[in-house]
């Protein structure tokens, strides 16, 4: 009874801080949380809540959904976009304002082939982030090219 489905949240809470290049007492003190208690969220012995990831995530300046969803607290289907968003918001090589024109691409593109923004696929063949139709591809081919 250790173990309550948090695992997979604490392997990737260390990962991040490690990326992040921060002590576990660091991100403790940024996150406004104990150091035991991250501890045991990494160790996977508690399920923390929804303010206290997104209190981690901030901290990690990484997605709180992702963290949401690693939790169990979002649903699995909605992990492909808020691992996108969360791959970009992680990535130490862009700053934020490169990070918010990516946001702002990525949710043109999603409209664009029938996602909302909180919505699933307009059409369920998309679900599990199908290939784009082909006659979509006039902006996509125009960004890989250059």
């Amino acid at each position: 009874m250790a173990s309550l489905n948090v695992g997979g949240l604490g392997e990737y809470l260390r990962e991040q801080r490690r990326s992040a290049q921060l002590s576990l007492r660091q991100l403790a003190d940024a996150a406004g949380v104990s150091n035991p208690y991250l501890s045991q969220i990494e160790r996977g012995l508690r399920k923390p809540s929804a303010d206290i990831l997104q209190q981690i995530a901030k901290a990690l300046r990484i997605s709180a959904e992702t963290l949401y969803v690693r939790a169990g607290m979002l649903d699995e289907r909605d992990r492909g976009e808020v691992e996108t968003r969360g791959v970009i918001l992680a990535d130490p090589t862009l700053d934020e304002r490169q990070k918010q024109v990516l946001l702002q691409i990525y949710e043109s593109f999603r409209k664009e082939n029938g996602y909302g923004v909180d919505d699933g696929p307009a059409d369920a063949r998309g679900a599990e982030g199908g290939e784009p139709s082909a006659g979509r591809e006039g902006p996509v081919g125009a960004a890989e090219a250059s």
